[in-house]
Parts: structure tokens; sequence; C-alpha cells
């Protein structure tokens, strides 16, 4: 577990980006965001540049990969200028004294980073002049730039007549101030903007989203304290870039009873941003730059929240931005606030069982991340107790609870297996059992990420939960959809017989994930799920018609005639429940090659052949190598495609 007091954790390198206007020009086609109705919320930004050419006309970026693992290059080293000791506190942000924070990483921060304070932030650049801001802009950047300079004139004349303040033309312009080279500071705002335009347009196919990892619309910079578009940051995610300087923030949403919509300049005042009645933005800026934090990402400000003058563009939002959540946390280290945002966190009874605990939200499986750092810590805090024992005890049940559960999260499913073909996906939808979410489709959503697909269906707050899983399962790998087939015992008892049903895997025993080399595909054209595999036509299964009490081991038998009529007797194995009846199956199965360096086990299906290629599931069974080995000599194998009903 991250110490609890890391100290100020090595600020990322810094550098300078742009965006476009604050009010909305209209959506992005394809753009989305949600709210865990106390969860996850998207926002979408979708502006463009002041007084300059059309963003879909635009040049590809002109710095596309201009320096190796960064989408977009750092015009200026900033690493090798030296910048004097910027301090903001409690009492300079929000008129009050330090002592009285609860939280020692929210009372102040020191450090040379070219930071600003609120009041600074909020100075409209009409009171500025395009001379005092050019000065501005130079003093906090340490840069030189003189009107005389290609379109800085212009530029900063734009950012007047956009009513801008201070915060918000900082935020977005310090990425590009230093750009060089033969591009002008508008050329890459335009080459941004189009570029991210782009990949939006064409994340989204119809109802699925075949560029999961996109990166999210905004991206809170904590220099300038402005939500900002993300394509005109320096902000970089884990696995794309080699240099990551976004945190982002997890946390359970409190009850609306105790929370506060509030209008803040940081989002350009384009939706109330919901918080915790105690909780002050001012104070998770400052515990976030403690924590060596250049940018963040939190969903009551980054993702479009209900109401504001926008508030038509978020449903098209929320399909795109809402099932890519996942991405921002995905490899992250992760700010966790488990109390509430902002909140300090303490531990009372009757937490860790309450609907609003931050280990019960459906949203938060998919934002453990790579590594966690718990904030809104205490000196008194529930981390700095000590175990009485060496078994993890504490002194109060609740403490011995909650450092079991605290230690446990990271083993939930693992994060390096993501270029693996087997994340554990049974245990990923158990630990999804417990978990609960104010809109019910959001637990379906909120699994997408940890189970690694190659596409993820857009978000539909109105969708029904069969429906969105229906979706999700489509959108699987081919070898998460052979597991439902090969692994599940029972048909499914909604739609699909092939795989279990939404109520099925939430309510009832999943099998123990295992490897497997079974694949099921899906016909996207005529929405045919099938399995291409060995099969064999007709066998007799007996012994397996009782029905189990519990979930323990039944021994039946296989009985198959070969090409000659004999009849050969296989001992087969069921680990589960569900009754099978005596009666004559086709069996679909793998062949047991694959398997020999993975376990002397090989597993079948069974079921009805309905017509020459439709196959309805009845149950699975298995039988041990050596079985399948004297099966496969039988020579009555054959390969078949089979559409799954």
């Amino acid at each position: 577990m991250t110490d609890p007091y890391p100290g100020v954790i090595s600020d990322s390198d810094q550098n300078a980006n742009i965006i476009p206007p604050l009010e909305s020009q209209g959506v992005i086609p394809h753009g989305s965001s949600t709210a865990e109705g106390d969860g996850p919320v998207l926002e979408v930004t979708t502006h463009s540049p002041p007084d300059l050419s059309s963003a879909e006309t635009a040049p590809e970026p002109l710095s596309w990969f201009a320096e190796a693992g960064s989408l977009f290059p750092k015009p200026q080293a900033q690493e090798d200028l030296t910048f004097p000791i910027a301090t903001i506190s409690a009492f300079t942000e929000m008129g009050q004294e330090e002592s009285s924070i609860k939280v020692p990483l929210q009372r102040s921060y020191a450090g040379r980073k070219p930071i600003i304070s609120s009041s600074l932030a909020n100075t409209p650049c009409a009171t500025l002049g395009v001379m005092g801001l050019l000065d501005q802009l130079n003093t906090t950047l340490r840069t030189s730039h003189t009107l005389d300079t290609p379109f800085i004139s212009s530029t900063l004349e734009d950012c007047i007549k956009n009513n801008y303040d201070f915060g918000t033309v900082y935020g977005r312009l310090r990425a590009v101030w230093g750009i060089k080279g033969r591009n002008t500071i508008q050329d890459e705002i335009r080459s941004r903007e189009a570029w991210d335009q782009k990949r939006r347009r064409n994340a989204l196919v119809g109802n699925r989203i075949v560029e999961p990892n996109l990166e999210p619309r905004r991206v809170w910079d904590l220099y300038a304290n402005r939500v900002i578009p993300w394509w005109s940051s320096d902000a970089s995610l884990p696995v794309i870039s080699l240099t990551v300087n976004v945190r982002p923030v997890s946390h359970a949403w409190m009850d609306a009873k105790d929370r506060v919509d509030v209008w803040t300049p940081i989002n350009g005042e384009e939706w109330p941003v919901p918080i915790p009645k105690d909780a002050n933005l001012d104070l998770i800026r400052i515990e976030m730059l403690n924590l060596g934090a250049e940018y963040t990402w939190l969903d009551v400000l980054c993702l479009r929240q209900e109401g504001g003058p926008s508030e038509h563009l978020r449903a098209e939002e929320w399909k795109l931005d809402v099932p890519t959540i996942g991405r921002v946390y995905a490899y992250a280290t992760v700010m966790v606030y488990l109390s509430g945002l902002g909140q300090p966190f303490t531990l009372k009874d009757g937490d860790l069982d309450s609907d609003r605990c931050w280990f019960r939200r459906a949203w938060t499986l998919q934002e453990i991340g790579n590594h966690r750092i718990i904030v809104g810590d205490t000196p008194d805090g529930p981390l700095h107790a000590k175990p009485i024992d060496k078994g993890g005890n504490y002194d109060t049940e609740i403490l011995t609870r909650f450092h079991k559960q605290l230690w446990s999260i990271s083993t939930v499913y693992h994060r390096n297996q993501w270029l693996s073909l087997f994340p554990k996906m049974f245990e990923v939808l158990s630990e999804m059992h417990d978990r609960v979410s104010t809109n019910p489709v959001d637990k379906v959503a909120g699994l997408a990420f940890p189970l690694l697909p190659r596409a993820i269906p857009a978000y539909r707050e109105s969708e029904s939960l069969e429906d969105a899983w229906m979706e999700l399962v489509n959108a699987m790998t081919v070898w998460n959809r052979g597991k439902l087939f090969l692994w599940y015992p029972e048909p499914g008892d909604t739609g699909m017989k092939w795989r279990p049903s939404w109520d099925q895997v939430m309510k009832r025993p999943l099998p123990v994930d295992d490897y497997s080399w079974m694949t099921v595909d899906w016909d996207g054209e005529t929405n045919d799920s099938w399995f291409g595999g060995y099969c064999i036509e007709k066998g007799f299964v007996q012994g397996l018609a009782m029905e189990s009490v519990k979930e323990v081991e039944r021994c039946g038998e296989l009985i198959i005639k070969d090409a000659n009529g004999a009849e050969h007797s296989f001992h087969i194995i069921a680990r589960h429940k569900f009754p099978i009846r005596e009666d004559m199956y086709t069996l679909l199965g793998i062949t047991p090659k694959p398997l020999q360096h993975y376990g002397q086990k090989q597993y079948l299906v069974i079921g009805q052949r309905l017509s020459d290629e439709k196959f309805e599931k009845v149950s699975v069974f298995e039988m041990a190598g050596e079985e399948a080995q004297r099966l496969r000599h039988l020579g009555i194998t054959k390969w078949c495609r089979n559409i799954l009903i």
C-alpha cells in the first residue's frame, strides 16, 4: 500500500498547450458524458479556436509524434528553466486559516512550478489588455515573446474578444506557447483540434466504440486551475506516453442531501459541479499539487453534468465518454478519496456496508489502476492504525476489515494482463455482484474496460440491463465469449441459450477462471454468434441427471459409438449442480492438443443439434486428459461451424 504521506512526488515535466473558446460551438459527432448519478459523469468539450479557420479543414497535427511517446511535442523544455517558488494556501485561495484544514496536504503548496493563484486565474483578459496579457504569460512561463512574434498579437486579441479570464488563456496556451520552427501557435492549435475531432468521429461506429483507448475530452490543468480540452494540454497517460503527468481522482458520490451544486470558473461555469457540502475544489487542487500532479481527471469537472446552458449536449456526449472512462484509470496512479470527494478519510461503524462506500460502487471497479494513493489522509486517520498481531488484525473489527479490503483491491483483476488473452473474466464479474449504482445499467457499463474488450458499446442511460449486457457480450473478445459458452454450466434463461443472461451472471455462482482456447465469434451483419471447432454429433450422457445441492464434483458417463458401431464409455465430471438429463447430445469442444501444456483435462459443451448448423446449449462437463486422448483416437470427431442460439 502507498505510504499515506508520500511527500511531494517528483512533478512531471511541464510544458505548454492551448485550446479553443469557452462557449460550446456544437458537439463533435459521437461525443459523450455521464455521472454515476453518484458515479461517473462524462463531459465533452468541443470548442474551436477563436477566429481561426475551421478545424475540419485543418492539416494533420504538424507535430505528430515529434517527441517519442508523446502525441504532441513539448515546445519548450521547461525542466531546463528555473521557476521562482510559487505558493498557494487555503488562506490565499479561500480566506480560510490553514490550521482549520483537517487534511495537512490541503493546507498549502509551495514549489518551483509555474502555477498561478485563483485570483490571477480569475482576472479578466480585458482588464489586462493585450500588452498586460503578454507580460503576464511571459512572466509565468519565463519566456520573452513580443508582439512582433507571429500571430501573438491576434491570438491575444481573440482571447480578449472571447471574454476569457487569464486562467483560461494560460491553460489553453501554455502547451503551445513555446512552439518553434515553421509552425505558428495558430497552426498548432488548428492541427491539434482537427486531429482530436477526427479521432472522436472515427471512434464511434454505429453503437460501438471501436477505439477504446481514446483520451478523455477534458482534463483539469492544476497549474492554471482550469478545465481544458485534452488536445490543448500536455497531458499524457500511461502506455501511450513515456512521460505520465495525469493522476486521475476516484471517489464515491455522496447522497444528494449531502451534496451541493457549485458554479465555478474552473470549468468555465459550463455546468453546476456537484461536490460534498464540506468540500472545496481549491483544497483538492492544493492536495493534488502536493502529490506531484500537473493534470488530473475528475468526473464532476471533466465530464458534462446535468444542468447548465448546454445540457442538450450531454446525452450525445455520454455515448462516447462514459464507456471510455476506464482508459483514464488503466495503468495510472489513482488518487482515491474513500470518504467522499475532498473529504478527510474517516471510518465508523456501517461505513463499509453503506451503498455509498467506495468499495461497493459499480464505477470504482474500473478505477483501481496500477497504483493507488489514499488521499484526504489525516495524522490520526485509519491509515495510521497499527496491526496488533502478525495475522493482520487491528484493535477494532472495522479497522481489520478495512485494511483487508484495501489490500485486496489490487487483486480484483490484473492490469498487467492488458496484452493477455486471458483476463480473469469470471473473477471480474463476481466482483460486481455486491456493487451498486444509481442507474442500474451502470453496472454493465462499469465492466467494459476491466474485461478488456476490443470494442465498447456506446452508453445509453435508458437502456435495459439485458440489452446492455448483450451489447457488451457482442463487443467482448472471442476468448471471453468462448469462456461464457464453454464454462457457464447452464443455458441462458433470457434470449440466447449459448451464454448466461445478465441476471444469471449477477445472481448465481460463477465458474472458476481457467485456460481456454475456445472462441465464439460474432457476425455483426447477421447478429449470429458462432463456434467453429471439433464436434461429435452423437453421444449419450448418463449419471448426471440428479441436481446437486452443493457445488460438488459429480461423476457420470459418456457413451459413444465408433465408426464400426462399437460402444465406448468415458468417465466425465460435472463441477456444478445443474442437472443433465440422460439423453443423446451433440458435443462441442476443442482438440486436446493445445491444452497439453495447460492441464490434463478437456472441457465439452453439450446440446441439441437443431439443423445443419444451429446448436442449442444444454450444459457443460469435463473429462480427464487421458480420457480425452482416448476419445480423440476414435477418429469420429469432425470440424464444423455451429450457429449458437
